[in-house]
């Protein structure tokens, strides 16, 4: 991908995972170290059950980082599909006697495309992923 392009798409993605933190991520991770000193309050349970206590804390958090790096992944797959796809267009065009100018040129115009397209499914991702880290129960 161009550098322009990468540099755009990720100040974008950046941007959206730094927000998720902030509003969502930090707060449960607050109750879980909460959550856990809890645990270790309670001098009467065994050590199997502090463990077993902790690990209960650490589940929302777990499944709020598997969340959203499984959201981030899937969006990853679908912009490399798109610039693969620009690739091939771009092979298919020198094949076909195109001038290396005219290729960088469509290649350059098509990531563009698919950076646009991609950054502009940024906020529905974003929404979706608040919609189900709210979901998580504590």
């Amino acid at each position: 991908m161009a550098e322009a392009h990468q540099m755009r798409m990720q100040n974008e993605v950046e941007e959206m995972v730094q927000s998720l933190e902030r509003d969502h991520i930090r707060k449960m991770q607050g109750r879980m170290f909460s959550c856990s000193a809890e645990c270790c309050d309670r001098p009467s349970d065994s050590m199997s059950q502090v463990h077993q206590c902790i690990d209960r804390c650490h589940t929302p958090l777990a499944k709020a980082q598997g969340l959203v790096t499984s959201e981030l992944e899937k969006f990853q797959d679908r912009l490399t599909r798109c610039t693969m796809h620009c690739n091939d267009k771009a092979k298919d065009l020198f094949d076909s006697g195109a001038k290396e100018p005219a290729v960088r040129s469509l290649v350059e115009r098509c990531v563009g495309s698919c950076v646009d397209d991609h950054i502009n499914l940024i906020p529905s991702m974003t929404r979706r992923l608040k919609e189900n880290l709210d979901s998580i129960p504590q």
